[in-house]
């Protein structure tokens, strides 16, 4: 016979409203990522609020949440406080459950810039956003426009461009204008105005003064000596 069956423990109302408030616990998607993350790795306030793009107090409140019901576990270290899953069986039977419905449920999407535990792969993030940039690169896109975009605070956003590519974000997106313009004015009759719009400068003059920064000489002396 079933399990649940024996004994008439279909009737254990204390048990099964334990177990669903551990299941209540987990319906947030937010702290379910918070929890899975916690059963790989021991993290503390700080890195959560990093990994998971998120403020302070949202991640302590879940933190809380997850603490209250025995989920996680946590430890004093100076001024820092670092968490990390319970090392009890339910635990360990949830975790387990929790990445088998999501490798039958999900299905694997490359354009996510997180794996499954809410880590941030900022090689991905970086590429994406450097391409998103060169097919866009004739408008005036702000970080905090890129932030909302791709949903990473500007900081965040910020520091792994650089890690990845070795200069700014700003700085790696002007050599991309300036080659790009350099390209418009040998291979086409454009006018100035029109390749320092295609290449996203607000004016004429700021376009001039980028290109002779980067060139040496105005665009126009420039086509002017290229093409005679």
């Amino acid at each position: 016979m079933n399990e649940v069956l024996k004994g008439n423990r279909l009737t254990d109302e204390i048990n099964f409203a334990a177990a669903a408030d551990v299941f209540k616990q987990l319906s947030d998607i937010t702290r379910l990522r918070v929890f899975c993350l916690l059963c790989h790795s021991e993290q503390c306030v700080s890195a959560i609020s990093e990994l998971m793009n998120m403020n302070s107090p949202a991640v302590c409140h879940h933190l809380k949440q997850l603490k209250n019901s025995g989920l996680i576990v946590s430890r004093r270290e100076g001024k820092e406080v670092y968490y990390k899953a319970a090392d009890n069986e339910k635990v360990n039977t949830l975790h387990i459950a929790t990445e088998k419905i999501m490798k039958v449920c999900c299905i694997e999407d490359d354009t996510k810039m997180t794996d499954r535990y809410g880590v941030l792969d900022k090689t991905k993030l970086a590429h994406q956003v450097h391409a998103y940039l060169l097919e866009h690169i004739g408008e005036r896109i702000t970080i905090e426009e890129l932030s909302k975009q791709f949903l990473i605070n500007p900081t965040t956003l910020k520091a792994a461009f650089k890690e990845v590519y070795g200069n700014s974000l700003a700085a790696h997106i002007k050599e991309h204008r300036m080659e790009r313009a350099e390209w418009l004015l040998l291979t086409t009759s454009d006018s100035i105005s029109q390749i320092s719009e295609a290449v996203g400068f607000s004016s004429q003059s700021r376009f001039s003064q980028a290109f002779k920064k980067t060139y040496g000489v105005l665009p126009i002396d420039y086509r002017r000596q290229k093409l005679g």
